[in-house]
């Protein structure tokens, strides 16, 4: 794998963080979470994030 594609991975990888821990948060608070309840749940959801689907979809 070539520095750019390593790269590009990472991107992903971030990117599918991002979308989780915002989703996960958004569903918290709608539930009536707390901020600091929602803010658990947004890192439970990036916990609960499998790595290897994301493998799958890049190669």
């Amino acid at each position: 794998m070539t520095t750019e594609e390593h790269y590009q991975l990472a991107e992903k990888v971030k990117e599918a963080c991002i979308e989780v821990a915002k989703d996960g948060f958004k569903d918290a608070s709608i539930s009536g979470l707390c901020t600091d309840g929602a803010m658990e749940a947004a890192v439970s959801s990036i916990q609960k994030l499998d790595p290897q689907k994301i493998l799958d979809e890049n190669s």
